[in-house]
């Protein structure tokens, strides 16, 4: 049993090496480790607290406690999340902007999200029925490129949608790496911004009539409290802030997609959706497989917690995948088993996936419910509407690739309606 007032120190000047090592565990093991809620230790060079669990993710979300703004390195500015977007800020002026990306997920918006979504994998299926083999990790990205600006309102020319989806694809890619793939996600975001620049300035020039329901126009004109609009670059950042989320849906789906050839026992019920059946098997998806290992966040003024002082400014990392696979929360937390949600009381602090709180003036993704919406129209799809053989392939995944994906990227063959 974890104990939730023991404080541990791990020795040594740096373990960012371990966390590159350990990937999703790095913070579970040092929670066994030390059988400590709470453990101290060292990444770039500063102190940083790890915290863990339910009560972990409720104070994590204080925000009389924590800030975002200069807690993302710059390495993640500049290639996951850019700067001066909705993730790095705090008090009116997030409360502000997070208003406006709510407004966007009105049931209006999210109707016409699923029509798109519905129609977008029609296309999909169509052209799978004539190849050989369909890589779907890389379709399903694809797909969901086309749904992100069809839905958001930027014109997409099909001669481009390769290097779109695949740049949105690297900064996603680029969020755990080192080498290569950070600075492939590096110059993915060089090249989507300015892309995305050139549409914000069409739109306020009058040379795009964006619909006002659409994020690009939204986003646009968006107005900051002072009544100023946002800068180009940060209305580029914020427009990306919708399509790059969408994109990376495509993990879910592939990983969805596993979840139902290892589980054949479950596909009809998922497909026929009883008694609420794919939701929550969409849940159990994003509970169990890896996503976000953790999130940071710096102390806003010194406090204590659990016999913990906390001081000023110093970084703290909350437990996502941890917290989403504790035995205190979740029973058989190694089993994949969506029948659990069935019971599940709704929290907002242990199911975190992308984040805890509250969507509307915390930094839990205001995008949550689109993610849960395309993957239930995804699912529906590949449980159902057609039918595929699996080949003999390699759909492991490693807890040390940050953000990780099934190895093969999840293979079908002879792809065909029902």
């Amino acid at each position: 049993m974890v104990s939730t007032n023991t404080v541990s120190k791990e020795e040594g000047l740096d373990h960012t090496l371990s966390l590159l090592k350990e990937g999703y565990d790095f913070i579970p093991n040092r929670v066994r480790k030390f059988d400590s809620k709470i453990v101290e230790t060292r990444i770039l060079g500063k102190k940083t607290i790890c915290i863990s669990g339910k009560d972990a993710a409720e104070i994590f979300y204080d925000t009389n406690r924590f800030k975002r703004k200069g807690v993302a390195p710059g390495r993640i500015q500049k290639s996951l999340f850019g700067e001066g977007g909705v993730q790095g800020l705090d008090g009116e002026e997030h409360r502000h902007r997070k208003a406006m990306f709510m407004s966007l997920m009105s049931s209006e918006c999210l109707k016409v999200l699923d029509e798109i979504t519905e129609k977008q994998w029609q296309i999909a299926i169509d052209k799978w029925k004539s190849m050989d083999a369909v890589v779907l990790f890389e379709e399903a990205e694809e797909i969901m490129c086309r749904i992100a600006c069809s839905w958001a309102g930027v014109p997409l020319w099909a001669k481009d949608l390769e290097l779109r989806t695949m740049d949105l694809s690297a900064m996603i890619d680029a969020f755990g790496a080192v080498g290569p793939r950070h600075w492939e996600g590096r110059r993915a975001r060089t090249r989507t911004e300015r892309w995305i620049s050139y549409m914000i300035r069409q739109v306020r020039t009058g040379k795009i009539a964006a619909d006002e329901d659409t994020a690009l126009y939204q986003i646009a004109w968006h107005e900051d409290p002072k009544g100023n609009l946002l800068d180009i670059k940060t209305a580029a950042v914020e427009l990306i802030n919708i399509l790059r989320p969408i994109v990376a849906i495509g993990r879910f789906i592939t990983f969805g997609a596993v979840a139902l050839h290892e589980n054949p026992e479950k596909r009809n019920k998922v497909f026929t959706d009883e008694a609420g059946y794919r939701q929550m098997f969409v849940q159990e998806v994003r509970r169990y497989y890896p996503f976000g290992p953790f999130l940071g966040a710096l102390v806003r003024e010194k406090f204590t917690w659990k016999g913990y002082e906390f001081k000023k400014r110093t970084l703290v990392l909350l437990d996502i995948y941890g917290t989403n696979h504790s035995p205190e929360l979740w029973e058989y937390p190694d089993i994949f088993w969506p029948e659990r949600f069935s019971e599940w009381d709704g929290s907002p602090f242990n199911f975190i996936p992308q984040g805890g709180g509250e969507y509307d003036i915390g930094h839990r993704c205001a995008g949550e419910g689109i993610t849960v919406q395309i993957m239930n129209t995804s699912l529906k799809y590949l449980s159902g509407k057609i039918d595929y053989d699996v080949p003999l392939q390699d759909l492991n995944y490693s807890k040390l690739r940050i953000p990780s994906i099934p190895k093969s990227r999840f293979i079908m063959k002879n792809v065909r309606h029902v």
